[in-house]
């Protein structure tokens, strides 16, 4: 096989690999903010996550694996939009982030008029 074939080849199969991983990983994603929401009482907008950053680094055993930060978007009242981040290194959860409600969002929703 010639050479330039030989490397057209390994390029469709890396780029073949790179999908599916990312596909993998956008799915651990969803199912890790899923959970966060329900186990908050929040609701997951749009069900999905977006891609926010992609970076390699190196696991804990020194292998290199790809760190991914995905961005999604959670309501804790049914008419406002706050965002959250899902953070996996290779197919491992490192961290979801939900940031801390304040009292006067609470006191807001709490004393909100019905439309």
């Amino acid at each position: 096989m010639p050479w330039m074939e030989t490397v057209g080849l390994v390029v469709l199969l890396g780029g073949g690999w790179f999908w599916l991983d990312s596909f993998n990983a956008k799915e651990a994603g969803i199912r890790a903010a899923r959970a966060a929401c329900e186990a908050d009482g929040l609701l997951l907008l749009d069900a999905t996550v977006a891609l926010g950053s992609l970076r390699p680094e190196r696991a804990e055993d020194g292998n290199l694996r790809l760190r991914r930060v995905y961005h999604f978007e959670y309501s804790d009242t049914g008419d406002n939009r706050r965002r959250g981040s899902v953070t996996l290194l290779g197919a491992e959860l490192l961290m979801v982030y939900i940031p801390p409600r304040t009292v006067i969002d609470s006191v807001m929703a709490a004393t909100r008029l019905p439309s």
